[in-house]
């Protein structure tokens, strides 16, 4: 699955990867595609078998604080909005945790790692006054080897402590602020998601710059924490925004989970993956954003939905429609889109190819210039366009190998007129293909 690696029309940000059994599962917020506000009254889960990333079930809404149409509120001490939950299996069981807006958060407990999930208790703690409002702000949990239960927390501070048996209740004493500085190089913001990895204590969160996902390091599971570095940055060359993932091994490979923005919004957010390394010295390596989600390259020569770009420069962005269309929108003079990337094999005798793009006209015309490896790369040919919507396209320059590839704008507005048109919207994306 390329990304983002769910279903198109599923917006899972936070997502926090777990391995039970032969599935990988992703637990994380639910946004809404108009929302004005970060995620939703309802949790959901998704899985796949690790022997098949391609073959993502949804488990329906595992957890509510608002009555939904299937299922009442699990919660009757409020009914704001639920944010980034995390599970963890102890003994047998699952339990999730999450945090409520303006509300002492609360654990869950199931037989299965997907549910049903039925209220165990909101959090028992007795945390000093001065922190009191950030208390549960996106849980992670850990469960160390000898069974002892650990939570991370924090917004704009962070802190940990140790649970009881229950899973709910905290150890008295047990609590450390800070245990990630707000300071540099550390710049702890929100987003702590804990893992153990060859005997090294991991915290992944997003630091105070918002689109990265940074990692610190420690022999105990309490601290101290050293700074590594960043993992990924969904910023880079593309319209970032907040934050929130973890990472996970699946067969071997270890991924890092995160998100990206969508219809114009740091609201509307969808989760995407990268294959990472961990180095034997336990650091792991800044990895670029990526069309790939779980595969190694894409095909040209299959349809590529517009929406799976890595790079949108210039101020265009992807806009849901309907639940079936999300073109690349707002596509002005310069603007630059990216995807990466594709393996356009290695058949030496085709001299030329053809690219073919579905588009909605804008009452605009121009260029798409149609460029590798860099958005002032090696340019393959060009396709004009005009005002009307329909099927463009042209024969250019064939390449073999693999390749990032990149759509350049060019308005066809040219002299004293190019000021009247500067910023217009020139002509909106919805899919493209490649032909031999």
């Amino acid at each position: 699955m390329a990304n983002p690696y769910l279903p198109f029309w599923e917006y899972i940000p936070d997502g926090e990867p777990r391995v039970f059994g032969d599935r990988v599962y992703v637990y994380g917020s639910h946004d809404r595609k108009d929302s004005i506000d970060f995620c939703d009254y309802k949790l959901k889960v998704w899985s796949a078998p690790v022997s098949d990333l391609s073959k993502w079930t949804c488990h329906g809404d595992i957890f509510r604080t608002r009555d939904g149409a299937d299922s009442p509120s699990d919660v009757d001490w409020t009914d704001e909005l639920l944010f980034a939950p995390d599970v963890v299996e102890r003994d047998g069981k699952y339990y999730l945790y999450a945090y409520i807006v303006g509300a002492k958060g609360c654990v869950a407990v199931a037989e299965r790692p997907e549910g049903p999930f039925r209220l165990l208790s909101r959090y028992v703690y007795d945390i000093p006054n001065h922190y009191d409002n950030g208390t549960f702000i996106d849980p992670g949990v850990l469960v160390d080897d000898d069974g002892r239960t650990y939570v991370y927390c924090g917004y704009q501070g962070s802190y940990m402590c140790e649970l009881r048996d229950n899973m709910y209740e905290v150890v008295p004493g047990s609590y450390k602020l800070d245990i990630i500085p707000t300071e540099e190089p550390y710049r702890f913001f929100e987003a702590c998601s804990p893992r153990k990895i060859n005997g090294t204590y991991y915290l992944i969160y997003s630091p105070q710059r918002g689109s990265c996902l940074d990692y610190a390091t420690s022999d105990s599971p309490t601290g101290p924490f050293t700074y590594r570095g960043t993992i990924v940055d969904n910023g880079i060359d593309y319209p970032g925004g907040n934050d929130h993932g973890s990472v996970c091994c699946i067969n071997g490979q270890w991924y890092i989970f995160y998100h990206r923005m969508t219809n114009g919004t740091i609201m509307s957010r969808r989760g995407c993956v990268e294959r990472i390394q961990i180095l034997p010295d336990g650091s792991i390596p800044q990895v670029e954003m990526t069309s790939l989600g779980f595969e190694e390259s894409l095909s040209p020569y299959e349809i590529t939905p517009a929406e799976t770009a890595c790079v949108l420069k210039g101020g265009c962005f992807i806009t849901e429609l309907n639940v079936f269309e999300r073109p690349i929108t707002n596509i002005t003079d310069g603007c630059v889109m990216g995807w990466k990337y594709f393996d356009f094999g290695e058949d030496f005798s085709s001299k030329t190819m053809q690219i073919r793009l579905k588009v909605r006209g804008c009452g605009s015309k121009g260029t798409l210039h149609i460029r590798i490896d860099s958005e002032d790369g090696e340019e393959l040919g060009s396709v004009d366009f005009g005002e009307d919507s329909g099927i463009i396209g042209s024969r250019i320059k064939a390449v073999t190998g693999r390749h990032a590839l990149f759509f350049v704008a060019e308005s066809g507005y040219k002299g004293w007129y190019a000021g009247e048109m500067n910023g217009r919207t020139l002509i909106s994306i919805d899919s493209f293909v490649f032909m031999k």
